[in-house]
């Protein structure tokens, strides 16, 4: 029986109130399980980050349920959360979000100061994964000095270098080339099928959708369809 990562029930989320309320998901119920590779998508409004943001806690639902790895969201303060999220939860964003003035070494082994994992195994931890992801050699690099290819390659192995439950990215293919996104990809599909990472993905890409394993459709905000590949 495979393990449970993510589970939401009678999801809902609005912006605004009275006349200017925006439903941006509507009753979302979902189970992500380990070893998962599935894409969120949809047109444009369809709540497909505002559905991302939640199940990694950077906002809140107006009224249902989210566990992750078995915790409620809902019942931590912010700094609960926090905590929780450095732990369990990677995060990949489109626009990279690396700190310029921090090194390749040092965005990558970030997280894991924060919990407090000691140095030694900090630096390990990291070169695997810069070799793991082809920037060996470019550890003492800062971000103005690497590609938009390669700022996702940091962005990644920083996601993943914590070992945490899920990984949550959002467009992380819609600022690179084709070919870029595509080596990308590839690669988080090789840590999904070697190390059974569980990624999930909210985009427009149609080479994530062709990558993905399972495909959840949303439409003004509701689930309305979910399909294994």
């Amino acid at each position: 029986m495979a393990e449970i990562v993510i589970k939401t029930k009678n999801l809902d989320k609005s912006f605004g109130s009275g006349e200017t309320e925006i439903h941006a998901l509507r009753d979302v119920n979902l189970e992500i399980m380990r070893g998962d590779f599935a894409a969120i998508v949809g047109p444009s409004g369809s709540g497909k980050t505002t559905l991302l943001n939640i199940l990694c806690g950077l906002d809140t639902v107006s009224s249902g349920e989210i566990q992750v790895s078995g915790r409620s969201l809902q019942s931590m303060s912010g700094s609960e959360l926090a905590k929780f999220r450095r732990e369990h939860i990677g995060l990949v964003f489109q626009a990279y979000n690396l700190i310029p003035v921090l090194t390749v070494l040092e965005n990558i082994e970030y997280v894991m100061l924060l919990q407090n994992v000691p140095s030694a195994e900090r630096k390990e931890r990291v070169r695997k994964f810069l070799t793991e992801v082809g920037l060996e050699g470019k550890e003492n690099r800062f971000p103005a000095e690497l590609s938009g290819g390669q700022q996702q390659r940091v962005a990644i192995a920083r996601a993943m270098v914590s070992h945490p439950d899920i990984i949550l990215a959002d467009e992380p293919t819609a600022n690179l080339d084709s070919a870029t996104g595509a080596q990308l990809l590839e690669m988080m599909r090789r840590f999904n099928e070697e190390l059974n990472m569980t990624f999930v993905f909210s985009t427009h890409d149609p080479q994530i959708m062709e990558r993905s394993k399972r495909m959840v459709t949303l439409t003004d905000g509701r689930i309305v369809s979910d399909e294994l590949k």
